[in-house]
């Protein structure tokens, strides 16, 4: 089983710069899009769908929010449109397909890079850190209870934050930018020391200056300057079914690269 995590920021742009194309050569099982920046009737109407796959996707108040999806070769038995925390629903921040082996999510954090103390404008005077960091808390909770489940999950998330020193240029361990700072890394700390989480790419790959994502003043130019912050999460009991997985820094659909792995998992029926 490949399973494909990508961020597009805004699908229609990645597949003017060839994104299906790049998917017909992958022989992905699954694609799980974040960022995709449409309305879903948008999507389906303009038929904007890989051949070979069926699309399920869900979009946010505001194309701002970004929007997930999940292309698929294989019809799931279930999709599950949010996961029960009202604020990330109205967004479209996570989107889940139930085959029969496994459940695949794709899900997308609020990203408060340059916009820290920016303001949200609602009654609450929030910052735009804040509000990532609620969706963080939110979804931190609803990992507790999935990874009790016995039912077994990819989650393939961009969650706009690096957790390690390696997983980071170290032009962010000197500035203090959302995407590297303390209290976020910590959840990432908490997220897989303490409640058992897999980060799937790290299980086959320790090295470092592994990045997904790199800046837009960066110019586009793919420097060494990024972070890890696109993760495909495990929950452990298909840890050993990992073969193998990298990240495609020679795909320039977004400001992302798009994250594979392969999974000794038969995803059909």
């Amino acid at each position: 089983m490949r399973v494909v995590s990508i961020s597009v920021s805004g699908l229609e742009q990645a597949i003017e710069k060839g994104f299906f194309d790049w998917i017909a050569d992958q022989d992905a099982d699954v694609i799980c899009v974040q960022d995709h920046r449409m309305r879903v009737y948008e999507i389906e109407d303009r038929n904007l769908i890989p051949e070979g796959y069926e699309a399920y996707f869900i979009d946010g108040e505001l194309d701002e929010h970004g929007g997930v999806g999940i292309y698929t070769r294989h019809f799931p038995k279930a999709i599950m449109y949010g996961f029960a925390s009202e604020q990330a629903d109205r967004e479209g921040r996570f989107i889940q397909a139930d085959f029969d082996r496994v459940s695949v999510a794709s899900v997308l954090a609020p990203c408060a890079l340059g916009r820290e103390d920016e303001l949200l404008g609602d009654e609450n005077d929030l910052t735009v850190l804040d509000h990532k960091d609620e969706f963080m808390d939110a979804f931190g909770l609803h990992m507790q209870k999935t990874l009790r489940k016995r039912r077994q999950f990819i989650f393939c998330a961009n969650l706009q934050t690096a957790q390690h020193v390696t997983d980071a240029s170290p032009i962010y361990h000197q500035l203090d930018v959302s995407g590297f700072l303390p209290h976020e890394r910590a959840f990432l700390d908490r997220l897989f020391d303490e409640m058992g989480a897999i980060d799937a790419f790290r299980e086959i790959n320790k090295q470092s200056n592994q990045f997904t994502w790199w800046p837009e003043w960066d110019g586009g130019e793919r420097k060494n300057v990024g972070l890890r912050a696109d993760y495909q999460m495990l929950t452990p009991g298909i840890r050993k079914t990992i073969q193998d997985g990298w990240i495609d820094e020679a795909a320039r659909f977004s400001d992302h690269a798009p994250l594979i792995m392969d999974y000794d998992i038969d995803v059909g029926f």
